[in-house]
């Protein structure tokens, strides 16, 4: 039987960077396994937010596992409850809680936002620092749940949705007009600097010359999602292999096994080596359908950090790609695999936006001709554009 898998490189798409020659990171970066693939491949654009809708990595993943953003997203947040096992209420809200680290002279409101990610935190760092956050500032109603590195969560019982804003939207901006219009919320999140700037973990943070996770960032308000089962959608088996709890919660909502991966931690030095070996076990195994999620690329977007963006993109070439591709090639299986980002995460901005993203479309047991390289400029050269990107899955599949 075929089998299917996606490599979703978590904002890889970028644009032209004077200081690459104008060329994108991905262009730049060395890919001999992606540029093979490309040889045989179909390459093409998508369009994976839906026009209208934010561009978060929620809403894009949703779509390049086929659920329509339109239909089922209730908010970020709630997804990642169902990873951290969070039994939410009809009624609950739940929010993103980052630990994020803010400049540290100002007033709170005359505050900047520095890094969203208090550099990518380590969650056993993280783990004391929300611990001190739930004896401070939780009450009655409110709850802090531990997540992972700098992603946390708050559940509010009997809430109400609320508009906020992504720290990772208004890097280096003033806080003081993007705080929370609610009173407690706006109320916990001051309380929360004093709670944690003082800790001795951010001392410790600062003579190590690390970012202190000095505050927390409230965002991404949601109510519990209502997913589809992905086996009765596409009469297929899968599984996820993350460590985000983002996609760890949307395999959760569609019925999906969730494959843990030791040394898997989202950042620059996961275990890319062991995603794939966990990809091609599950696959062996008697799954269906993978898929391999990688969020580098987007921290060092987010991050501004162009050397180690190319790094890796580099790195998913060399240690995902490469042997996934091989290790099925020598257990002589047919598949298909899908590799893309879910959205751009241009250096220039530092965070998400909406434009379409490049695909590759590989079959193993097809031959065509494609392009000598896989990038953004020959996607987009090809004349090739899936509108409605809920839709590219049922392509892998072979259902149009």
């Amino acid at each position: 039987m075929k089998k299917y898998l996606i490599v979703l490189c978590d904002g890889m798409a970028d644009e032209p960077l004077e200081e690459l020659d104008a060329k994108t990171p991905l262009e730049a970066a060395r890919t001999p396994n992606m540029d093979r693939l490309a040889l045989r491949s179909e390459i093409g654009m998508v369009q994976t937010v839906p026009r209208g809708m934010a561009p978060g990595s929620d809403t894009a993943n949703l779509s390049v596992m086929g659920y329509d953003p339109q239909k089922y997203y209730t908010g970020r947040s709630p997804l990642e409850a169902l990873s951290i096992g969070v039994d939410m209420e009809p009624e609950d809200v739940s929010f993103r809680c980052n630990l994020v680290t803010l400049s540290e002279e100002e007033d709170y409101e005359e505050k900047r936002i520095l890094d969203h990610s208090s550099g990518e935190i380590s969650t056993a760092d993280a783990t004391v620092l929300v611990k001190a956050l739930k004896d401070g500032l939780e009450r009655e109603g409110y709850t802090f749940y531990v997540g992972t590195s700098y992603r946390h969560l708050l559940i509010q019982k009997q809430g109400r949705v609320v508009e906020l804003t992504a720290p990772h939207d208004i890097l280096t901006q003033r806080i003081g007009t993007y705080l929370p219009k609610d009173p407690i919320l706006r109320e916990m999140m001051k309380k929360s600097y004093e709670i944690l700037s003082g800790h001795p973990i951010n001392q410790k943070r600062r003579e190590q010359g690390q970012n202190p996770a000095n505050s927390a960032w409230f965002w991404g308000a949601g109510t519990r999602p209502a997913l589809s089962s992905f086996e009765e959608k596409y009469g297929l088996r899968g599984a996820m292999v993350s460590a985000v709890d983002l996609l760890k919660g949307i395999a959760v909502g569609a019925g999906m096994r969730n494959i843990g991966v030791e040394g898997a931690n989202g950042g620059l030095d996961t275990n890319y080596e062991g995603k794939g070996k966990a990809a091609v076990k599950a696959l062996l195994d008697g799954e269906d359908f993978v898929y391999i999620h990688i969020e580098a690329p987007d921290e060092m977007g987010h991050q501004g950090n162009v050397k180690n963006k190319i790094l890796s993109i580099e790195r998913i070439d060399q240690y995902v790609i490469g042997p996934v591709v091989e290790a099925l090639q020598n257990r002589n299986l047919e598949f298909r695999m899908l590799v893309l980002p879910d959205h751009p995460t241009p250096i220039r901005v530092r965070t998400h936006v909406g434009d379409p993203v490049p695909y590759l479309l590989y079959d193993s047991e097809k031959e065509q001709a494609g392009p000598a390289s896989y990038d953004e400029k020959t996607g987009a050269g090809s004349g090739r554009i899936v509108e409605v990107g809920h839709t590219l899955i049922e392509h892998l599949f072979e259902k149009w």
